[in-house]
């Protein structure tokens, strides 16, 4: 099974006079919601997680979102047996993660892992349940916390773009 999760640092807060109404598209990817993520197999008892505190969280799961729809582009779905390729880089740092589906599978892995580990490996299906289900769970969280993100219409058409399935 797949769990995606996050926390947010407490070493680099929000700053206090942002209006989350407002916010545009590269405050709310790039500025604001700092913090820690990571994808974990409960199945094995493996996980793939970040470890430095400043990973904007709301944009690693709008990009999580994205890169499972762009490996999904095959005309052949899951019976696609060519490789689909995609790559999440984190801002300010060389470190990426990657990902390969092949047929009905995601192999997840990252350049901070060792050498002898194996990917992670999901199905598509789930891992597309999942990043959607973490991305709407995720906004609800920070909509708790900061009055007006609700509201924004950023968030309205991201959530639009990613209904849960």
């Amino acid at each position: 099974m797949l769990d995606i999760g996050y926390s947010l640092s407490r070493r680099f807060p929000d700053p206090p006079q942002t209006d989350y109404r407002r916010a545009d598209v590269q405050a709310l990817r790039h500025d604001l919601f700092s913090g820690d993520v990571y994808l974990a197999d409960t199945k094995e008892d493996r996980e793939l997680s970040t470890a430095w505190g400043w990973v904007p969280v709301l944009d690693f799961a709008w990009a999580l979102c994205d890169i499972v729809e762009r490996i999904d582009r095959d005309p052949l779905g899951s019976r696609a047996a060519k490789p689909q390729h995609a790559e999440l880089d984190f801002t300010e740092s060389a470190d990426r993660m990657l990902f390969r589906r092949r047929f009905g599978w995601v192999d997840v892995e990252a350049d901070w892992m060792p050498r002898d580990e194996p990917p992670l490996t999901f199905g598509h299906s789930e891992l597309r349940r999942e990043s959607r289900d973490f991305l709407h769970d995720l906004i609800a969280d920070l909509a708790d916390l900061h009055e007006g993100l609700a509201d924004n219409p950023v968030i309205w058409d991201l959530q639009a773009r990613f209904p849960r399935t």
